[in-house]
């Protein structure tokens, strides 16, 4: 038996107009939670990230993508980190522009195998990186 994780994860202050819900397995680690989050909302893995597991950007409580001396390392499966429904925590994306994502543990359900993580909701958009001058 493994954990099966349903999130819905939103850009901070857009959960009403954008948002994503997945459903992921709980032997994923936080690094592929990222990779699917960044794959959802059509943003180019390309920099540093941290998660912030009070949902509060540079906290002291956080997994590092890129961890230095004895920081806690994003490499740690969900079940590891133990998730709770109803628990909020965020993705701290891109330290230049500071993209912050609300994570929301909205259902854990004990599923036979494994599975790949899938959207299974998606509303509206954002840009990684806006053209400024068409506005």
């Amino acid at each position: 038996m493994s954990k099966q994780y349903s999130m819905k994860i939103y850009p901070a202050g857009r959960g009403r107009d954008v948002y994503r819900n997945i459903e992921i397995c709980g032997n994923s680690t936080l690094n592929q939670l990222c990779g699917v989050i960044l794959e959802a909302f059509d943003f180019i893995d390309e920099h540093l990230y941290e998660f912030c597991m009070d949902n509060r950007m540079y906290s002291k409580d956080t997994y590092q993508s890129d961890p230095k001396g004895d920081e806690p390392s994003a490499d740690i499966t969900l079940d590891e980190v133990g998730l709770c429904k109803g628990q909020k925590f965020a993705l701290h994306y891109d330290f230049g522009d500071d993209w912050m994502f609300t994570i929301t543990v909205s259902k854990i359900n004990e599923v036979q195998k494994n599975f790949k993580p899938r959207i299974v909701k998606a509303k509206g958009s954002v840009q990684q990186y806006p053209d400024w001058d068409d506005e």
